[in-house]
């Protein structure tokens, strides 16, 4: 058994196909957890996995990069320079306000497992100084009142950080249970998040020769498997085997035989251990 704990089933990317995609996914003995990025999306994930005894799960919360103004996004800017675009590999920001009481009644779910994906996101900045710091205090003051949420619900959170992982540190009062999603910090950065008591989630982008994780095996040797969780971010995030231009939860294998390799031990130990750290987690 595996557990994709981030995939977005309730991107558009799977509206035509969604229920199939999941349908294969728990007959290969793989759970997921679906964050939501923006209230839209934070419902659609509530009501997908509510038709799901078992096996599916949601995250609810307000991703930083919809705090901003709205402005048209290439999910590709970060992930290959070859990919093929598709329809759902562009979308629009939201300049969404973070409001308390809506995200709060979709916390209040049986099936909402996390408060996510929630942070600090300073990729996408403009030139002005002014700005950024503007924006900065924006995604800080969201991503507080959103942690004050998860407090509330006694829920873990499902942290998004890119740029910014010396400022989520400062501004993170430990300990805090969760998992920084899609690892892109140093290996003494990731240290002192699991001293936070956080766990750290893998997907895809451990395949690539990126900026953004410039030793994906340096920083995996350094997390011990007891700290780390399995994901596929998909759609996006392709791990390079796949032959698709499209991630789904089924191929977070492979990211399982990925950190197997790297550390020297079994796929079977990697999946064990993945997976009991998913379920205390999210307590699923």
């Amino acid at each position: 058994m595996l557990i994709d704990t981030h995939t977005h089933i309730n991107f558009n990317a799977f509206r035509d196909d969604g229920k199939e995609i999941i349908k294969k996914t728990l007959d290969n003995d793989i759970w997921m957890v679906m964050p939501g990025s923006q209230y839209s999306t934070s419902k659609r994930s509530v009501e997908i996995a509510e038709r799901y005894e078992q096996g599916v799960y949601t995250a609810v919360g307000l991703h930083p990069i919809h705090l901003g103004e709205k402005r048209k996004v290439d999910v590709w800017e970060v992930q290959s320079d070859d990919a093929k675009e598709e329809p759902w590999t562009t979308f629009q920001t939201s300049a969404e306000a973070f409001e308390y009481e809506k995200y709060k009644e979709l916390a209040q779910s049986k099936k909402t497992v996390a408060i996510g994906e929630i942070g600090l996101d300073y990729y996408y900045f403009p030139k002005s100084k002014a700005r950024r710091e503007e924006i900065k205090q924006k995604q800080k003051q969201a991503l507080e009142q959103q942690l004050n949420l998860a407090e509330e619900f006694d829920l873990p959170v499902i942290l998004h950080c890119r740029a910014a992982h010396d400022d989520l540190l400062d501004f993170l009062k430990g300990p805090i249970k969760g998992v920084v999603h899609s690892y892109t910090g140093t290996v003494e950065q990731a240290k002192r998040f699991m001293e936070l008591g956080l766990y750290i989630g893998f997907n895809g982008l451990i395949f690539k020769d990126v900026p953004a994780l410039p030793n994906p095996e340096k920083v995996i040797s350094s997390v011990p498997l007891e700290r780390i969780v399995l994901e596929t971010d998909a759609p996006y995030l392709i791990p390079p085997m796949v032959g698709t231009e499209r991630n789904e939860p089924l191929f977070v294998k492979y990211v399982a035989e990925e950190i197997a390799r790297i550390k020297n031990i079994s796929f079977k130990e990697v999946a064990e251990a993945t997976t009991n750290n998913a379920k205390n987690l999210f307590d699923i």
